[in-house]
Parts: structure tokens; sequence; C-alpha cells
């Protein structure tokens, strides 16, 4: 893994979180996992592995260990989205002799780097087959679509900073040919191997067609779309499929939704983790009660990117807590609770980190600039587990192509091996670890 070329290949391949969820999925056949329908009755056993999946975005695996002697989970949690445009209902707009996309913003990101490169569109259609509804991915694997600026003759402002306003300046150029209205249903449509008229809908989004790479000096450093946070569904998910622990119930979960609030039935403030979990308990013969003493017991590693310290501006980041490239987990502080850690969860993690030989980082904001939320408050509000929240350091988050370090990913991998191979248990006396 440390010239990175599965994690580039898993980048490339996860133009959406519905192709990321796939991806996944095939990782975890590979790897002899049993696929669980959530409508369907499930059979579970002791030393089974298994996975269910939420809306073709979100994913919940996990191994049930053979030896169980004090029932309780280890968990990781990740995210599959990323801020991009997605393409409204009635997708075509005219404007004058050219066809243009109607989209609107997914998330906060960076706008100025979605303009004058290569684009196209990923997702999904709904389609009719018969009496049912169903679903087919599809990646218009192609450069299709620019989203033009203004020249700087006619915006001589440009360079002195400018406001962009998504409903103008963001529309994307298709086409010349004004005159077929269907012409964007045509095109998904064929991608998706059906007719026209089957289309009854889609969730469709841009992305930057810039593939995954790495650069630098020596190739220290990658660089790709959506490295926050495929980087930590992919490093979290080979973690978790080299660990093993019989004591233990271990569970890797990527939820969707996260860069709009994660209020929804596949996000993290949803029931899906909760629902996973009683599930599991039930099915394997023990009571509600197991349940919420297992809960009691767990510990969760909620993994979402950091900010890297950043070469030109410096002054961003706090003098202390600052994470650099290359520099090892980053484990992630906020006094007001939008990061899970406390010291307690952040000493069990360092505990584990100090006897595998991991290296590990603090970040923490600038005490004058707020951040934003991730999973393990967010999830916690349902399923009241003790979490830490870590990352991988990156620049340029929530950019069309972001940057980050090339040996970063390994030690995210080495911490979640390590986690899911040693016993953990929560106590009021504090963490067992091992």
């Amino acid at each position: 893994m440390s010239d990175n070329k599965e994690l580039l290949h898993f980048l490339e391949k996860s133009k959406t979180q519905f192709h990321a969820i796939h991806e996944i999925k095939q990782i975890l056949d590979t790897n002899n996992y049993v696929e669980l329908k959530e409508q369907d009755r499930w059979d579970l056993k002791k030393g089974g592995k298994y996975y269910t999946t939420r809306n073709g975005s979100a994913i919940i695996a996990f191994q049930v260990g053979e030896q169980i002697d004090d029932l309780h989970f280890q968990v990781s949690a990740a995210h599959s989205d990323s801020p991009t445009w997605k393409v409204k209902e009635h997708a075509q707009l005219k404007a004058g002799p050219y066809v243009q996309l109607n989209t609107e913003g997914y998330g906060g990101m960076l706008i100025a780097p979605w303009f004058d490169r290569p684009l196209s569109l990923a997702g999904r259609v709904l389609v009719k087959e018969g009496n049912k509804v169903v679903s087919k991915l599809i990646d218009i694997d192609r450069d299709l679509l620019i989203i033009p600026n203004v020249a700087i003759h006619l915006n001589r402002e440009a360079n002195n900073g400018y406001k962009y306003n998504n409903q103008i300046d963001l529309m994307p150029l298709l086409a010349m040919d004004n005159k077929d209205d269907a012409m964007y249903l045509k095109m998904i449509a064929q991608a998706a191997g059906v007719k026209v008229e089957d289309v009854v809908s889609h969730d469709m989004y841009l992305y930057n067609r810039t593939k995954p790479t790495t650069f630098g000096y020596n190739n220290e450093f990658i660089a790709s779309g959506k490295i926050d946070n495929l980087q930590s569904a992919f490093t979290t998910l080979q973690g978790f499929i080299a660990g093993k622990n019989d004591q233990a119930i271990n569970v890797y979960s990527v939820f969707d939704n996260e860069e709009v609030g994660s209020a929804t039935r596949m996000g993290a403030g949803g029931t899906l983790l909760y629902d996973v979990l009683q599930r599991v308990v039930t099915n394997l013969g023990y009571t509600s009660e197991d349940y919420y003493q297992a809960v009691a017991k767990s510990f969760m590693l909620s993994v979402d990117n950091g900010h890297a310290i950043h070469p030109n501006h410096p002054e961003f980041s706090d003098k202390n807590n600052h994470p650099v490239l290359n520099g090892g987990v980053v484990i992630k502080y906020n006094a007001n609770q939008k990061y899970t850690t406390d010291g307690l969860s952040a000493a069990a993690f360092m505990s584990l980190c100090k006897e595998n030989n991991i290296p590990y980082q603090p970040y923490a904001n600038r005490s004058d600039m707020p951040g934003g939320s991730t999973l393990g408050s967010i999830s916690s509000t349902n399923v009241g587990m003790l979490a830490v929240d870590l990352g991988l350091a990156q620049l340029a988050m929530h950019s069309s192509y972001e940057s980050a370090g090339a040996k970063d990913p390994q030690h995210m991998i080495d911490a979640c091996k390590a986690f899911f191979s040693t016993n953990m248990i929560v106590s009021d006396e504090g963490v067992q670890v091992g």
C-alpha cells in the first residue's frame, strides 16, 4: 500500500457516494462478507462476516467474534459524500445558442476550483421496470461539461475578489443545440441502457475529470477529488478487513449526507447504526438489556479528515495544535464538542498508537475560528458510545481537487487494524486496551 495504488484506484472509481458504496461492496465481497438486506430476516452466527446497505449510499459491515465473553462493539465511522453540484430534476437550461445544466450546490464547497476544467456526470437513474422503480448506477465517463469563467477583460475586478452567484455563474455548458428539450434525458437513459420513457427520476452529480495522482519531488503527496472523506472510508475499510477480534463485534460504517448535516435515514444522525446494532444483538440471542450494556462498553473511531497547516497561510492554524502532511493520524479536539474527542477517548487511542508505533498528532481550530462538526458527536445522539474524532491531514478541503500526504493512508490503516485487533472495553474506571 505504500505506493497508494489501491487508494488512488478507489478514489477514481468512486465518482459519487453511490459509486463509493458500490466499490466498498466489491471489496467486502472479495473478502467473503455476506450481504444482508434490511428488509429480509437475518440469521447471524458467531464468527460470521456481514454487511448491509441503505439507499445505496451508506453501508455497515460487521465481524462477529467467536468467543465473546463481554459483549461490546468496536466501531469505525466515515462518510461517502463530498461537496459538489447536483443536477436539478428539470435539468436543461437554454442560454441563447447554448444548452446548460441546471445545478445546485450540495454541501459547502470551494467554488473557484470548479471553473475551466473538464467535468462529467455520475450518479443513479431511477427507472421503471414492470411495476417497480429500480436504480441504475451510471458514469458518463468522458469530458462532457465545463463551467466557463468570464474573461478578465470583461470582469476587471475578478482578481480583487468576486462573489459568485450559484444560479448565474455555476451553470455548466453542455451543448450548442437548443432544439432538443430531451437531450439530457436521452443521455442518461443511454448510459443506463434503458428507453427515455422508462426514466422516472435521477440523482446526478458533477465530478472533476482530473485523475488522482501522486506528486512532489519524492512523490510525497497525493491529489484527487473527494479525498475528504473517501480517503477515510478506504483506510478504515482496509484496517477493518485486516483486523480480527474474537471477543468483540467489529463494525465498519460509512454514512451519507455528512456534508449537509447528517439528518437523513442514511446519515449519522439517522437510525442506521442503531438499527443494525439492535438487530445484531437480538439475532445472536441477546436481550435489549444486553444491547444497552454493550453500547456502554463500546468505543468508536469517528474518522473524517482534518486541516493541515497551510504553506502559504500558517496564520489560519493554531500555533501548537496544527497537523502536517505525513505526520500521522490526526486526533481532533474541540471544546464545544463539534468533535467528540475527550480526554478519556484520546488517551485510550494514544495508548493504542504507542503500543503499535503509529504516529499521531493533535488538531484544534484557532480559538477565534469555529470549525465544522462531523460524525462522532452526531451519531452519539442515537448510539451513545465513547468516541474519538480522527482524520488525516489534508490541504484544500472541499475543493474539487484536494491534496494530502502519501505516507498517511498507511498510518490510518495501521491504526484501524490495531483497533480492530485489540480488545477495547469502556467502563466507569476507564478503557481497557488489550
